[in-house]
């Protein structure tokens, strides 16, 4: 169950990043500007937000296995829409489209993960989320590479049959949760949630989350950008930077999850939130192609905070609206975090693209300053 559900994640992440790995040619195809293509990678993820709430309230009622099921199917048929849209409307329609479908995978995915494996918890979510980081690395070169031959168009909608067999197989192996856990009131749910909300440590798990989160859309949704606009790489090779900040990614979750449950999830949070400030500071200053790998692999341990705090929120919310509360959460810093792209894009507009990685690097640091704050959860 635990692959077959880091196999999903693979695919959603991965696919989610392809759109910021192609952004130049889309950008160039459809004669749109930098805050334009910003609002692409803005739709994408505020689509995904709109789908947390409804999928946690659908959690404790029909259960993970119905709910990851449907959503991988609808992130294929959102793919699909990609084949069909000639003029960027229909571009930011089909974009939609994926962010509703996958949408409803992030949350159910951290439930049945915290259910399941509750003792290890940290370690479940970080292979799950490794996986996805090597989707996020791999997928957005494939998707690269088939573009220039078959065009950006079939490379998105090919990658739709493997949703459908992803589908197939989360069918086969995740349980429900008990049917008794799902009949209470919405609004009852709403309430309890909302109380558990008022928790500080789950306030400043959130806050530094959604920090955290809003540096990263930002800075993949245009990493490649600046460095074919403003260093003048070649895309490929643009891409390729890109690929190396999600390997390293997926090589530091292989390890904070382990280090979260022996050295507890704020001091590796807060550790992660500082490393991370320093590439994004390094970003406009870096010269040569090697050292950008370093910079780009090092801001992709940022990504460990995402499993350790993901396990953290979910830990504390109530257990009887742990699927409610985790939706809703999730829409609020995913909503939040969408605005990124847009804010660099605005500012790319204005020639301050090398501000853009300053402000980003200092709320990182703002980041860490809430995670070293939080107390460290009884066994």
């Amino acid at each position: 169950m635990l692959g077959v559900v880091a196999a999903g994640w693979f695919l959603v992440l991965g696919m989610r990043f392809v759109v910021p790995a192609v952004l130049p040619t889309i950008r160039e195809e459809f004669a749109v500007s930098n805050a334009q293509a910003g609002l692409a990678v803005t739709v994408l993820w505020l689509t995904y937000a709109a789908m947390q709430f409804p999928a946690g309230v659908l959690i404790d009622r029909i259960g993970e296995r119905t709910l990851l099921v449907a959503a991988a199917l609808l992130s294929a048929a959102g793919l699909l829409g990609y084949f069909f849209a000639p003029v960027f409307s229909l571009f930011l329609l089909a974009t939609a489209a994926f962010g509703f479908g996958s949408g409803l995978y992030g949350p159910t995915r951290g439930t049945v993960l915290a259910r399941t494996f509750d003792a290890r918890e940290g370690t479940a979510f970080g292979v799950v989320m490794a996986a996805g980081s090597v989707g996020a690395a791999a997928l957005p070169a494939v998707v690269a590479l088939v573009t220039t031959r078959y065009g950006w168009r079939l490379a998105f909608a090919a990658t739709a049959p493997l949703f459908a067999l992803v589908a197939v197989a989360l069918w086969l192996t995740v349980s429900d949760r008990p049917a008794s856990e799902a009949t209470r009131s919405l609004r009852a749910d709403l309430r309890a949630a909302v109380a558990g909300f008022r928790h500080r440590p789950l306030l400043l798990a959130v806050t530094g989350e959604t920090l955290m989160l809003f540096a990263f859309q930002a800075v993949t949704a245009f990493l490649t950008t600046y460095l074919v606009t403003v260093r003048e790489f070649p895309q490929g090779t643009a891409g390729a930077l890109l690929s190396v900040l999600f390997v390293g990614g997926a090589l530091s979750q292989t390890v904070t999850g382990r280090f979260a449950d022996r050295y507890g999830t704020p001091t590796v949070l807060t550790a992660v939130a500082i490393v991370s400030v320093v590439p994004l500071a390094l970003v406009p200053s870096v010269e040569g192609l090697l050292p950008l790998a370093a910079v780009a692999a090092a801001i992709g341990v940022r990504m460990s905070a995402g499993p350790l705090s993901n396990a953290y929120m979910v830990d504390s919310l109530p257990d009887a609206v742990q699927g409610t509360g985790w939706g809703l959460l999730r829409t609020a810093f995913f909503a939040v975090s969408s605005l990124g792209s847009t804010a660099v894009g605005l500012l790319a507009d204005r020639g301050l693209f090398d501000t853009a990685f300053y402000l980003l690097a200092g709320l990182t640091l703002l980041a860490a300053g809430a995670f070293a704050v939080l107390p460290r959860r009884e066994s």
